[in-house]
């Protein structure tokens, strides 16, 4: 992998890994457009670490709270703190994306990165995203979270193992079905994303350095540039986001992924790109 690559990756990693749109499809499209490489599941996860240093720094003050309130639950202290109980509605979502994940590893790595299903996931998920935000009552805040509303956000976030389905579109499209707002839907999609990306980063990066050849797939300079990069867009990105959903709808999204969904397949279609 160049340079050059890591910067356009590392820029659409931070521009598309919060908005409904998928950010591991477009890292899959622009590598097949530019006709580099496809960068692979392990760089994807790796990047996202990026991301998700972002979420880290943007939400620290709340995550702060919860990890004290939530070690305080685990000593006794602190029952029925809100911070507390978001701390265990948190660890409970991430289940579903954990099991999963490593139940369809060899899958994710392969046979869902054709661009056949990315390009009918934009799509088939997008119409699924317009129906909620549709009928979705918008209603419920964070504080009326449930254990099992937390898991429901947390099958729904596995869906994003596919690529195409957006891992921040999918948990906030199960936060509209379940009649939380828009803001809401999006804050807990950002935590909830927090263990499961860094858990799949960190794993996949000791597996690159501790595999028969260290570092095998993986070419560490450009992945750590893109990481670097992921990191500073993602920020401003999630800073947009959050205050356009306190009067935006998701409609422009979804229009964007239907677009771009059957741009792709009608570039498959003709031959212009390889699907594997």
């Amino acid at each position: 992998m160049g340079w050059l690559e890591a910067v356009v990756l590392g820029v659409v990693q931070g521009l598309t890994e919060f908005l409904p749109i998928s950010s591991s499809a477009h890292l899959r499209l622009v590598g097949e457009l530019f006709g580099w490489e496809d960068p692979g599941a392990a760089f994807t996860a790796i990047i996202q670490i990026g991301t998700e240093a972002a979420v880290l720094l943007y939400f620290r003050k709340d995550i702060w709270r919860i990890v004290v309130a939530w070690l305080g639950s685990l000593a006794g202290k602190r029952k029925g703190d809100p911070d507390a109980r978001m701390g265990w509605l948190i660890i409970v979502g991430s289940i579903p994306i954990v099991v999963l994940g490593l139940l369809f590893q060899d899958d994710i790595e392969t046979t869902l990165r054709d661009l056949r299903i990315v390009a009918i996931c934009l799509v088939a998920f997008s119409l699924v995203l317009f129906w909620a935000d549709r009928v979705g009552s918008k209603k419920r805040e964070l504080t009326d979270l449930t254990v099992p509303h937390g898991i429901g956000f947390g099958f729904a976030q596995a869906m994003a193992l596919i690529p195409g389905v957006s891992r921040s579109g999918g948990t906030i499209t199960a936060g509209l079905f379940l009649g939380y707002s828009r803001a809401a839907a999006a804050r807990y999609s950002f935590l909830l994303a927090i263990p499961a990306v860094l858990g799949s980063g960190l794993f996949q990066a000791y597996e690159a350095l501790t595999g028969d050849v260290a570092g095998q797939g993986v070419d560490w300079g450009p992945t750590l540039l893109a990481t670097v990069i992921g990191f500073g867009v993602g920020l401003s990105v999630i800073a947009w986001l959050l205050r356009y959903l306190d009067r935006g709808s998701f409609t422009p999204f979804v229009v964007y992924r239907i677009v771009l969904g059957l741009l792709v397949l009608g570039l498959v279609g003709a031959g212009v790109l390889s699907p594997t």
